[in-house]
């Protein structure tokens, strides 16, 4: 694992015991789609190739679940990093809209796939805040209310008159079953055990150290000698992509995360909402199933050769005292787990999807931002047409050349 990816005692990979262990490559095989990366990531994309019956092969360098996934909070909304009127310094109103909408459909997904198989990952839809306590943001925060109104997304103005919170807010965007919440664990093992029926083959501890891209497909090398034959590969590696390009997908960051135990009563949170601000490094904060909180931000510089272990203690305090600032009469806060992770942003708050501009055989699912888990399913359905010939229009919006000149 790499230092400078996952740092601390992550919530869902210390309080989950490993489902199950996956075998690592020990002969050579041959696939249709070999897909590089075993988080949730990469689960996604083995659940919808494999639906759609494409012989599909999942290597991951440690456990399954670890690393990456392990950090990531899974508060899950379909609004982006920055409003609308900020976005559009870096896209059009229309495609920023769209974006949202696509993060709804997502979400949509993710709900279908729990209705057919159970919900053995925590899984709850939410309702979603964004707010300030800034009384020069409130004409900010309204103007994004308006612009969501018109554009037919469910919300509602919450200002100090009508404020259901116990924290100070001047102005919010309430959102109405505008987010979800799971346990990213559990539901990557889910994901696999529902894909592996479906004909999916997965190998943990298994690192792809070449890659060598032919005539008539792919050839990887993995770390023991043995090799998978592909028609293309994916690249679900989160932030670890230097063995497939040098391009420099996105501003890397370390946000920073801490967990409480279990809370007897979550007094002026109302409804439990998935909560953000409007700051820049923003913080986000949720419940579990267990009744506890997550808060998380405090983004700071990312850096690939040294850990900052004063300013991780730093950071972790800040969220600590921020949340027992919020929520005074939450008698019970107690912080039982602190980690932090890799973060990457994009100008326009998306990922990347699809093919290499200048490799038809490797292709990206890179789930940068916010919403790296939507953007994910997105990728899983949008990638598995593409390889079965049906382009989705909405696929330039994650152009990995878009912002190229």
């Amino acid at each position: 694992m790499n230092l400078q990816y996952v740092q601390g005692e992550p919530l869902f990979t210390n309080i989950n015991k490993i489902s199950k262990q996956y075998a690592y490559l020990t002969k050579n095989i041959e696939t249709d789609v070999i897909i590089v990366g075993g988080g949730v990531t990469g689960s996604i994309l083995g659940y919808y190739f494999s639906k759609n019956n494409i012989n599909s092969v999942i290597l991951e360098k440690n456990r399954i679940g670890y690393c990456s996934t392990s950090v990531t909070t899974s508060l899950l909304q379909y609004e982006l990093d920055d409003n609308l009127n900020d976005l559009i310094k870096a896209t059009t109103m229309k495609d920023a809209i769209r974006s949202y909408k696509l993060g709804l459909e997502a979400l949509s997904e993710i709900d279908s796939f729990i209705s057919e198989y159970g919900n053995n990952c925590g899984y709850r839809v939410k309702d979603t805040l964004l707010y300030t306590s800034k009384k020069l943001e409130k004409k900010e925060i309204y103007e994004e209310y308006r612009l969501r109104c018109e554009n037919g997304f469910d919300v509602d103005f919450i200002e100090e008159r009508n404020n259901p919170f116990s924290f100070d807010l001047k102005a919010g965007v309430y959102c109405k079953n505008g987010g979800a919440q799971f346990d990213p664990y559990k539901y990557t093992q889910q994901l696999l055990e529902v894909s592996c029926i479906n004909g999916l083959k997965v190998y943990e501890n298994t690192e792809v150290i070449k890659v060598n891209y032919e005539n008539n497909g792919v050839l990887v090398e993995t770390s023991y000698g043995y090799s998978v034959k592909g028609k293309i590969i994916i690249v679900a590696t989160g932030y670890n992509t230097e063995l497939f390009s040098k391009r420099n997908f996105g501003t890397k960051t370390t946000t920073f995360n801490v967990a409480t135990k279990p809370i007897s009563k979550f007094s002026g949170w109302y409804n439990r909402v998935l909560i953000r601000d409007n700051g820049d490094p923003y913080n986000y904060l949720r419940t579990t199933e267990e009744n506890r909180i997550i808060i998380g931000g405090e983004d700071i510089s990312f850096q690939t050769d040294i850990f900052n272990e004063k300013a991780a203690v730093e950071k972790y305090d800040i969220l600590e005292q921020r949340l027992k600032a919020m929520f005074k009469d939450i008698v019970d806060i107690q912080v039982e787990y602190k980690y932090c992770g890799a973060f990457a942003s994009t100008k326009d708050n998306l990922g990347f999807l699809g093919p290499d501009p200048n490799n038809d055989k490797l292709w990206y699912c890179l789930g940068y931002g916010a919403n790296g888990i939507l953007f994910a399913i997105l990728g899983g359905k949008m990638l598995s047409d593409l390889y079965l010939g049906k382009n989705n229009e909405d696929l330039r919006l994650f152009k990995v050349d878009r912002f190229d000149k």
